[in-house]
């Protein structure tokens, strides 16, 4: 009966209630039914004091920071760049569109605000350019996968104050990663591109006059991300302070540099911040409540003690846990799934010997891709709503993508060496 709460999750989760009240209600239901040794107000202190953390004050400003920079230029400018660097490729634009998504990691942080705004910018100029809509809703949510996993992600920063990691490591860890998916969906790409005759959205290669002058337009948006890492790897800020910083760099890149950040986009950029913030921070704090019943029951502990009994090969162990966290990507939004697995799962990786930077890593790409995965991957429907694009078409180009990320996947959790190494040189 002690494990009634997850399964409880799970079924409320699954009859349309939000990860939130879910996680909450069932921590209050076991505390309230089956353990009431632990006074409900003690329950409720938690739930306010999980929130009191100078830590998550970073979520707030790096979603804010996202918002100024879809409204000051910068993500225009890296788009720019994008199409210089590959749109004499085939499938130019298809190829933009990935790399575009690998340079917005450092900028948005997050899957969801750059599908979406890929969905509104890219996807229909590609559907001008010969791009049927549904293929391009599919490489735009495919894409987006890459964006948590170049830094500075949200879900890094929330999986470091779980797993009790250095912000700084994890985020310069996600580089190699993110380039890796980035190569394996260019890949992919090319063949559909080139079955399909879908051309370039550049007559020829572009020149290194061409891409030097685009890059000297480009560098402040380039070197905001590149900004953060370096300030937290000397010890400049913390990474709260390096949301703040990120903030307001773009506000000044926006206001001075490029010139398009205005007064009445003030309003959107607060209502991007309180919708976001609010979504992921609620999350959080409810976990942490439930994670509170998971602690009192032991529970992590009895999981990890299970899964070693399975067995005790890490490499098996990794496939294992992969297949698992492809499954429950499906259903749970990736946040939520981090909050809930990741104590669960850590422990258990840390007695076989596996790096936490290096499982930080898998469980995210996991995550990720579970997020455009069908029947509930939380990228796929973002997508799919602003391109107006039915999930059905969706589910017939998308495979080829998740084919792909998940050829990255397994060689970022067999290969931990491209993972730890620009750790190991902190």
């Amino acid at each position: 009966m002690i494990y009634l709460p997850i399964l409880l999750v799970f079924l409320l989760y699954f009859l349309g209630i939000p990860i939130a009240y879910a996680l909450f209600g069932s921590a209050i239901f076991y505390f309230t039914f089956f353990d009431a040794g632990m006074p409900a107000d003690l329950v409720l202190q938690k739930f306010i004091t999980s929130a009191a953390s100078f830590p998550l004050l970073a979520i707030p400003f790096f979603v804010m920071a996202g918002s100024v920079m879809n409204y000051s230029g910068i993500s225009r400018k890296l788009m720019q760049m994008a199409e210089v660097l590959t749109g004499h490729l085939i499938g130019g634009l298809a190829q933009v569109n990935v790399v575009m998504s690998t340079f917005m990691g450092g900028v948005s942080g997050s899957a969801n605000a750059d599908a979406a705004m890929q969905s509104k910018i890219l996807v229909p100029q590609m559907e001008k350019r010969g791009y049927s809509r549904s293929f391009s809703a599919a490489i735009t949510a495919a894409s987006s996968a890459i964006s948590p996993v170049i830094p500075p992600g949200i879900v890094m920063i929330i999986y470091a104050l779980i797993a009790q990691v250095s912000v700084a490591e994890l985020f310069v860890a996600g580089y190699v990663p993110g380039i890796i998916m980035a190569g394996a969906l260019m890949f992919t790409v090319t063949l559909i591109a080139r079955k399909r005759k879908y051309k370039p959205s550049r007559d020829k290669r572009a020149s290194l006059r061409e891409i030097g002058a685009q890059f000297t337009d480009s560098i402040w948006s380039l070197s905001l991300p590149f900004g953060v890492i370096l300030g937290l790897r000397f010890g400049l800020f913390t990474p709260t302070e390096a949301g703040a910083i990120a903030v307001l760099a773009s506000i000044l890149i926006g206001l001075f540099v490029y010139k398009e950040l205005k007064f009445n986009h003030i309003k959107h950029i607060l209502l991007d911040t309180i919708y976001g913030t609010g979504t992921v921070v609620l999350i959080i704090v409810a976990a942490s409540v439930f994670g509170y019943y998971l602690t009192w029951e032991r529970i992590p502990q009895e999981f990890t003690a299970m899964l070693l009994e399975f067995t005790s090969n890490k490499y098996m162990m990794l496939a294992v846990i992969n297949v698992f966290l492809l499954l429950i990507g499906m259903f749970l939004e990736g946040g939520a799934a981090l909050i809930i697995l990741a104590p669960l799962l850590v422990p258990v990786a840390v007695a076989l010997g596996i790096d936490p930077i290096h499982f930080g890593m898998i469980m995210i790409i996991n995550i990720m891709i579970g997020g455009v995965t069908p029947p509930f991957g939380s990228m796929m429907f973002t997508t799919c709503s602003v391109t107006k694009v039915s999930v059905g078409d969706f589910m017939r180009e998308i495979w080829p993508f998740i084919i792909a990320l998940i050829f990255a996947l397994i060689v970022i959790t067999y290969a931990p060496a491209l993972v730890l190494f620009l750790p190991s040189l902190m």
